[in-house]
């Protein structure tokens, strides 16, 4: 076998993304970025900052990484070790800087959280996706992102088959008087029969949904094979991240604007059902947290949560009190009586993950079905792909028996 030049044509024609070596109970990974500007002395780069979610990014605490030349080529390489389960995502930050962190983020170990994540809040906008790699998308912060996904990751229902053919969503304009505010909301049907009797979901953030990782093809390919019931989904655009900031943590006018002005606009376009033990209202991260404040304020209305790293700490960022939910949980000011729960986060998400334990262990002594589903992955529209899928099929699953 011929041994390809490291940083020839062909050795760069061989790589498809990140290789992966089993090396026990890990792989060892190993990143690839190709250099345009060519060897160091033709290119000015002093770094290749890897943001992997989970692992090098802010929610994990973690010191930043670069990549690291290969003297003599255009080749920057990195390797970590990842568990034979891990999915994530994953981007590349080419600068030309030494100063791209304050110093107080290699002072101590783990780095100064604020200070850490004012660098990468810099950084962001400059990312790449990897482009020796075919699956990529647009993050829920507006760079591009790439996936690994180790061969031990959990099945993801629905999103195995891409091409599964699907009827268009139909985008709608709400006008909301309560809130005072324009914005986009798909709806989309996967069945017509009685269709008085649909289920509904609300997935918050859906713009994300509908334009960036596209929902439609594995909805509807868990609806053909009977593991979800023909439903109506309404995904909600949130406009932007300060009317996301306002409008999702625990903000009553959001959802009485959602119940008294835009379920009765779907409605009259796509019949579906009442009942709220046939409702989920699903998000993920402040998305998370607002599906089940709804929940918890109108069970007569969002009888089934799915919520995914939802944002739990709020509004105490440190994390060292818990947030509102938890406390109001505990203190039986709110009550969980009548719903159906599914929670998810990742281990990889430290700060999410000790909140929404903390939160399931208050849930369980409600004697409510509360589904936890810990997952080996960060703060990650990659993995949450899957989760919502899963969920919708665990909380729709006694009408599909």
């Amino acid at each position: 076998m011929t041994t390809l030049e490291t940083g020839s044509d062909a050795w760069w024609q061989s790589k498809q993304g990140p290789e992966g070596v089993r090396e026990g109970d890990h792989y060892r990974v190993t990143f690839y970025w190709r250099d345009p500007n060519g060897t160091e002395q033709a290119s000015p780069l002093k770094r290749v900052w890897l943001y992997i979610t989970g692992v090098t990014d802010h929610h994990h605490n973690a010191r930043p990484q670069t990549l690291v030349r290969i003297s003599g080529t255009d080749v920057w390489q990195w390797q970590g070790e990842f568990s034979p389960n891990w999915r994530g995502s994953y981007c590349f930050i080419p600068s030309e800087h030494d100063d791209d962190f304050a110093d107080a983020v290699f002072a101590t170990d783990p780095p100064d959280r604020m200070a850490l994540r004012e660098g990468w809040r810099k950084l962001l906008p400059k990312a790449i996706a990897d482009p020796r790699n075919r699956q990529h998308w647009r993050g829920g912060r507006g760079h591009p992102v790439s996936a690994l996904e180790m061969p031990e990751a959990p099945l993801q229902p629905g999103w195995d088959r891409p091409d599964t053919p699907y009827q268009p969503a139909r985008c709608i304009t709400w006008q909301s008087a309560k809130l005072g505010n324009t914005r986009r909301v798909w709806i989309f049907t996967t069945g017509e029969q009685t269709p008085h009797e649909r289920p509904l979901a609300v997935l918050l953030d859906g713009q994300f949904w509908a334009e960036s990782m596209p929902v439609w093809p594995a909805l509807t390919a868990l609806t053909l094979d009977g593991q979800l019931p023909p439903a109506v989904y309404v995904l909600i655009d949130v406009i932007d991240t300060a009317h996301r900031t306002r409008e999702l943590p625990c903000n009553p006018d959001f959802w009485l604007a959602v119940q008294d002005e835009l379920l009765p606009q779907v409605q009259a376009l796509a019949p579906f059902s009442e009942r709220a033990d046939r409702t989920v209202v699903a998000g993920q991260s402040f998305g998370g947290l607002s599906a089940l404040y709804a929940g918890l304020h109108w069970p007569e209305r969002f009888g089934c949560v799915l919520s995914q790293s939802g944002s739990f700490w709020w509004p105490h960022r440190g994390g060292q009190q818990d947030g509102v939910i938890i406390e109001q949980l505990k203190n039986q000011q709110l009550s969980a009586q009548g719903l159906r729960i599914v929670l998810e986060a990742g281990r990889r998400e430290p700060l999410i993950f000790r909140a929404c334990e903390a939160l399931y262990t208050g849930l369980q002594q409600t004697q409510q079905p509360v589904f936890w589903r810990p997952v080996d992955g960060g703060h990650d529209a990659l993995c949450w792909r899957g989760g919502l899928t899963q969920g919708l099929m665990t909380l729709w699953q006694p009408l599909i028996q």
